[in-house]
């Protein structure tokens, strides 16, 4: 059996702009930072579909969790911090206090959200099972359904925050990019 962790490791780190903002993430001094989503099974299915490593991802998402100041200001010193550290990469990295997303997610989608206790269990709320996954500067990899369904170019809902309209959607912009990707419907 393949040790997955290692082969996403690797190929992760084929990007890039994964591995310099990984390299540089604990100068960011946030904590539980981790580099999370997109960025990660994005760079897999690229190399998959024999594309440039970096082609068809929108941004490089860095999550945190501070909850001793969940001030918009506070949030916004970090993202000042991070703009500065990752100035020379030429791609969008965004980041963003998981402590802060239930005073905003819904305003911003529509849908109630409650308050988080940590970076991985942000992490661990996105809509697509096998999209929940980060890594620690210290190459921790956090994916708690695991990798195989990247690997595999699978899409399936996340089955403890199921939301079915707002799953389809991102599924469907997934596959428009990456073809050889397998929308799994709910049972």
């Amino acid at each position: 059996m393949r040790d997955l962790s290692a082969q996403f490791r690797a190929n992760i780190l084929q990007n890039p702009y994964n591995a310099a903002i990984l390299q540089r993430l604990a100068s960011l001094a946030a904590p539980q930072a981790y580099l999370v989503a997109g960025c990660l099974f994005q760079s897999i299915w690229n190399l998959q579909s024999a594309r440039p490593v970096t082609e068809n991802i929108l941004d490089y998402d860095v999550f945190y969790f501070d909850a001793n100041d969940l001030s918009w200001q506070a949030e916004d010193e970090v993202i000042q911090r991070a703009a500065i550290l990752f100035a020379d990469l030429p791609v969008k990295v965004e980041v963003r206090n998981q402590a802060r997303v239930h005073l905003w997610y819904e305003k911003k989608f529509g849908a109630p959200y409650s308050a988080l206790a940590s970076t991985e269990e942000g992490i661990s709320r996105f809509l697509i099972a096998g999209a929940c996954v980060g890594i620690s500067d210290d190459e921790r990899i956090f994916a708690p359904h695991g990798l195989q369904a990247i690997d595999d170019g699978v899409l399936a809902i996340n089955p403890h925050y199921p939301k079915p309209e707002m799953f389809f959607k991102k599924a469907a912009s997934y596959q428009t990019r990456w073809p050889h990707l397998r929308i799994v419907s709910p049972a």
